[in-house]
C-alpha cells in the first residue's frame, strides 16, 4: 500500500480504538489503524461514504439521550 496521510477519528473510545480516514481522489480509506494492514482497509467512493455519514448522523439523532 502506497504511503498515505490517515486521519483519526474525533470520536475515539480510550486508546487507539478509532477509525482512521485517508482521502485519496475519489476514494475514501477506512481502518482501525493509522498504518493499517492493506488487507483490513475498507474503500468506499465520496458518494457512499457521505451517504454513510449522513445515516449514521441520522440514526444517532433518532435514538434517546443516554441517561
Amino acid at each position: 500500500m502506497p504511503q498515505r496521510t490517515w486521519t483519526k477519528s474525533r470520536y475515539c473510545q480510550e486508546g487507539e480504538a478509532c477509525v482512521h480516514i485517508s482521502v485519496t481522489g475519489e476514494t475514501v480509506l477506512l481502518a482501525d489503524s493509522a498504518t493499517p494492514d492493506p488487507s483490513a482497509v475498507v474503500s468506499a467512493g465520496r458518494d457512499a461514504f457521505g451517504a454513510l455519514i449522513r445515516m449514521l448522523k441520522a440514526d444517532n439523532r433518532s435514538r434517546a439521550p443516554l441517561a
